[in-house]
């Protein structure tokens, strides 16, 4: 899989996780950093093949996290084909009456509830293996905290739990100790290696109109590699494509609201390098990785519903690029007359890193800088 050496999360974590008898853990890592095989691997040594019924489970906030998750597992078992896979997501209707006979697991809380609980397709009793990844995104979704704890209590006494999330703040830390009992801790600062790892610039604009004209500026450089731009709505995101569409620029959008298979179709056009450049919401803020994306666009600095700056998902957008160790560039847009300065001056004083400012005219600035990156 391209792995010479562990990252810092897998030569912490692994042996803690493989240890026997198992320890539970509860683990703070960002994407990017080489977690997810590390667990995927804790799942497929415990699995005993012989035994056709689940033995791993693993929740995933979204359904494009648990794909991705289940890609890792694919890659990582190719060899080991007697191990099968079951993904518990919306869409994913199976009969009444279906027993599972796939030993590990992979879907999101409510779905993955109604398989243990309402159909019975499974015994959660016989789960040796249980993963809760993303566990800060997991409790900002609706429901997703009941019902993850709901499937945890459903899970027999010496079941393995293994619990990561990016950021441990009062509210993840105080569910991440109620899921997982008894737990080793591990707690890695990354933010610093990440910001080291993005060069970040503002570029001042007038209007979105102008916006636009920036982003256009831009694009023969930026589509050296790939590109997402991170929209604060939908409704700003629908218009931005239609807008780079007509300029004949090729530009794929992806947001919340879109069925689980649409989503599925533009994440995988994207990632076979399809389509150049992905329009989108905070929904790809988190997780995803695609590896070729070198460049970040906020189109809309990102804030809450007071208007205050969103410290956690302007951090997490810009992971998207940077990724294991690479290079990054991260361009935010910043509209004159707006709140965009004071907002992008608190986002600098919070991280303690200075965001430079970019001409956009300056086409050979912009292409040195994806040159480097």
């Amino acid at each position: 899989m391209g792995f010479n050496q562990p990252s810092k999360i897998q030569e912490t974590a692994l042996p803690m996780m493989l240890a026997q008898p198992p320890h539970n853990l509860i683990a703070q890592s960002q994407s990017g950093t080489g977690k997810t095989a590390a667990f995927v691997l804790a799942m497929l040594s415990r699995v005993e093949p012989e035994q056709q019924y689940p033995q791993c489970m693993c929740l995933s906030p979204t359904y494009e996290l648990a794909l991705q998750t289940g890609k890792v597992i694919e890659q990582m078992g190719k060899h080991y084909p007697e191990v099968k896979l079951a993904y518990a997501t919306r869409g994913n209707k199976l009969a009444r009456g279906t027993v599972l006979r796939e030993q590990v697991v992979i879907g999101t809380p409510g779905t993955m509830l109604d398989w243990c609980h309402k159909f019975k397709f499974f015994d959660p009793k016989k789960i040796k293996v249980f993963v809760l990844d993303e566990a800060d995104i997991m409790i900002d979704t609706q429901g997703h905290q009941d019902q993850s704890i709901r499937l945890q209590r459903m899970l027999p006494r010496g079941c393995q739990m293994l619990l990561f999330s990016a950021t441990f703040d009062e509210g993840v830390w105080g569910f991440a100790q109620r899921i997982v009992p008894n737990a080793n801790v591990i707690k890695l600062k990354h933010e610093d290696v990440m910001l080291k790892s993005v060069k970040q610039y503002y570029v001042d604009c007038e209007s979105k109109q102008d916006k636009l004209e920036a982003i256009c500026n831009i694009y023969g450089a930026i589509t050296i590699a790939q590109a997402m731009i991170f929209c604060h709505t939908r409704k700003m995101g629908s218009w931005l494509k239609g807008a780079l569409k007509e300029q004949g620029h090729q530009v794929e959008l992806l947001h919340g609201e879109m069925l689980p298979e649409e989503r599925a179709r533009v994440i995988e056009r994207f990632r076979d390098g399809k389509e150049k450049v992905l329009v989108t919401t905070n929904v790809l803020a988190r997780g995803i990785d695609v590896e070729q994306v070198s460049v970040v666009i906020n189109f809309d600095l990102p804030v809450d519903r007071y208007g205050d700056p969103d410290y956690e998902t302007y951090l997490h957008r810009i992971g998207r690029t940077g990724r294991f160790g690479k290079r990054g560039l991260a361009i935010n847009m910043v509209e004159t007359g707006s709140r965009d300065m004071d907002v992008l001056k608190r986002i600098e004083e919070h991280f303690n890193h200075k965001i430079e400012r970019m001409g956009t005219d300056d086409l050979d600035e912009i292409e040195r800088i994806t040159g480097t990156v």
